[in-house]
């Protein structure tokens, strides 16, 4: 008997999202499906201490080695897509549905003279059509019961029935008028046969001229003044809208399609296929690739011959409906067609439910490469197979145990901000993140003159204030070991404290004595990595040589073709695509760029939607136009005396004082900077 334990996915790994889930045993076989409206909890409940678990559970969790899922967009596609892996896998502990019990469905008997809608289990019967199958009895009939104001076709018993034209009185809901009331002669058995065929037909998909034709009559009815049947008319068409929500792991009937999405980073893409057959999700794979080429539309070409190459001609369905069309579309769309015999369509979906289903596996790609990217962060070997890489690929003494990422983004040199993302270990450090408002002035120089704020000139403006900003504070608390981060270096020291949680800094480097808290800038990093090629990094060395900084090492990642730069080397350092240690420097570079973006668009949005107006006590929106009318602009006003103020209607000596003082202070106020470093605190 396998330890669950061994299997057992991280908390964090699993989705709360609803999906199906399935437990395969040693050999692979699937022994256990089932669906949960929120994956986390369920998955979770499996894992508890085994005696708390019913014996049936215990064993089967017992039995089984492995755990995956599958994530659908609610709980009714879980309950259609477990029903079809059901049927498909057979598996060995689902003994719920191994007796006449299975999923309802909505049953119309045709075979009979007056055919009756209900709910059916169990084996099909010749001469009645199906419509379904449905994840609850309840679900069909609040559904029937909605459409039967529109389509009143019978849906009581043979015995019932026969009471009724027995007696000459039709049941309930013959007089409600949500049954045509056959059994009494109100239609005839070919009326009554036609109010099925198109209640069929409706179930069936056929649906849009049945909308239509009511919204006619209830036009007509409104034109003859016939209000009440107009506002019934109404009624009957919400009762069709509402049964006619769609449902997106569901297809149409005899729909053969096989539905490919992706999700990708730089480096990795994973694939997710479901295959449709006959409308049903009969089956999904997945796979996490290494990208070869950036180009999506060649990697959906290379993934089509991978998996088509060696298929059997019944494999390949009539549709392939892929996220972006191959490079040659027409090549692979006449290869397929060759290989399966007839035609088929590979094509990209641009509406409706297919659309709608290709988002769901878009989901369940992207669900997919995250679990993949938290184990790979998450494996310790991983992580230090990564420093080692960095450590002999850029020629370090040691392991770089400490890494700073800078990144800097603007809009045409407006709103420079940048950001500095820490990882230790291989592991992001969210408490020590830091964000920078770029000044522009000389780096080094306060009130120096104004200088172009290009990516490099900021580069070096924060690098100079960062860097600075240790040499003080590291100033007189002794020197600093890299290799150990204790203060003076000396292995016999207590090792610095640090805590879990993220929003609490760790205890490592010099403390303020004031505080109680760790120095802001006092921990150097063993490697600082800046977004961007060979000038950034230059930019950045002659800061650190500035400073008489030798001991960090410093490297720039240049994102089109991920290439490693080091100071004063013309050539750059080519990691393998595969390397862990490029998959660390990405990961970094890709947390700086959107720590930075998200501050940048907050400071562009704030600069779009205040006013230099704004803050001032008793000036709201109406006296702020009023100024704005009078003077012309901020500008104008700025030169205004509290005397020019008064002149405008509503303003008096205080509140022009006011304005005027406000004006001369340079309002709006920014965030808190620290003047010395440019740090935004918090």
């Amino acid at each position: 008997m396998a330890d669950p334990t061994t299997y057992r996915p991280k908390p964090g790994e699993i989705p709360t999202d609803p999906g199906v889930y399935r437990f395969r045993d040693a050999h692979g076989r699937v022994i256990y499906v089932g669906k949960a409206k929120s994956l986390r909890p369920r998955l979770s409940s499996y894992f508890q201490d085994i005696t708390a678990l019913h014996p049936r559970t215990a064993t089967m969790v017992t039995t089984a080695a492995s755990v995956e899922w599958t994530v659908v967009r609610t709980e009714v596609e879980a309950l259609q897509l477990e029903y079809s892996w059901i049927k498909e896998f057979d598996p060995r502990f689902n003994v719920k549905y191994r007796d006449d019990k299975s999923y309802p469905f909505l049953a119309v008997t045709m075979g009979e003279e007056f055919p009756r809608a209900q709910v059916m289990r169990g084996a099909k019967r010749k001469g009645t059509r199906y419509f379904g199958p449905h994840g609850h009895a309840w679900a069909i009939r609040e559904t029937l019961d909605l459409l039967l104001r529109v389509f009143p076709v019978r849906t009581c018993s043979s015995g019932v029935f026969k009471r009724a034209t027995a007696s000459g009185r039709p049941c309930l809901l013959g007089y409600i008028d949500k049954c045509s009331a056959p059994c009494v002669g109100r239609v005839t058995p070919d009326e009554h046969r036609a109010i099925a065929e198109d209640f069929c037909d409706f179930m069936a998909g056929n649906t849009t001229h049945f909308a239509k034709r009511l919204e006619t009559r209830m036009k007509e009815a409104a034109a003859e003044l016939d209000f009440e049947q107009a506002a019934r008319l109404r009624d009957d068409i919400g009762a069709l809208t509402k049964a006619l929500e769609k449902q997106a792991v569901v297809l149409g009937d005899a729909t053969d399609a096989d539905v490919f999405a992706l999700a990708d980073d730089d480096l990795e893409a994973a694939v997710q296929v479901f295959h449709v057959r006959g409308g049903r999700i009969r089956g999904q794979r997945g796979w996490v690739v290494e990208k070869e080429s950036e180009d999506l539309p060649t990697l959906v070409e290379h993934l089509l011959l991978q998996v088509y190459g060696d298929a059997e001609r019944d494999a390949i369905p009539r549709e392939v409906l892929v996220p972006t069309a191959p490079v040659d579309v027409e090549a692979v769309t006449e290869w397929l067609s060759s290989v399966r015999g007839s035609a088929v369509s590979v094509r990209v979906p641009q509406r409706g439910d297919k659309r709608t289903l290709m988002e769901t596996v878009r989901r369940n790609a992207e669900q997919s490469l995250a679990r993949h990217k938290v184990a790979r962060a998450g494996d310790l070997t991983l992580r230090s197979k990564a420093l080692q890489e960095l450590q002999d690929y850029l020629g370090l003494d040691d392991a770089p145990l400490r890494i700073e990422c800078y990144d800097v983004s603007h809009v045409q040199g407006t709103n420079v901000v940048a950001s500095m993302v820490v990882f230790e270990d291989g592991l992001a450090r969210k408490s020590e993140y830091r964000r920078f408002i770029v000044r522009g002035a000389t780096a080094g120089d306060e009130g120096g003159e104004p200088v172009t704020v290009d990516d490099t000139a900021a580069m070096r403006e924060v690098l100079m204030r960062r860097f600075r900003r240790y040499l003080e504070d590291a100033e007189g608390a002794g020197d600093l070991d890299l290799s150990t981060g204790v203060v003076g270096g000396s292995s016999d020291a207590p090792a610095a404290s640090s805590t879990d949680d993220d929003d609490e800094p760790s205890a490592s480097g010099p403390i303020d004595p004031e505080t109680g808290r760790p120095r802001r800038f006092a921990y150097p990093p063993s490697l600082v990595v800046v977004d961007g090629g060979l000038p950034q990094v230059n930019a950045a060395q002659a800061v650190l040589d500035e400073l008489g900084i030798e001991e960090v090492a410093l490297v720039g990642l240049a994102k089109r073709l991920e290439e490693v730069w080091v100071p004063r080397d013309d050539h750059p350092v080519i990691l393998p695509r595969t390397s862990e240690g490029l998959y660390l420097l990405q990961r970094l570079r890709d947390e700086a760029h959107r720590f930075a973006i998200t501050f940048h668009r907050q400071r562009r949005s704030r600069a779009m939607t205040t006013s230099q107006l704004d803050g001032i006590p008793g000036l709201g929106a109406s006296r702020q136009k009023a100024l704005l009318r009078h003077f012309g602009s901020v500008k104008r006003l700025r030169s205004a005396d509290t005397t020019d103020i008064m002149a405008v209607p509503g303003f008096g000596r205080s509140l022009a004082s006011a304005v005027v003082n406000h004006l001369a202070e340079g309002a709006p106020q920014e965030p808190a900077v620290n003047l010395t470093t440019g740090e935004v605190l918090e």
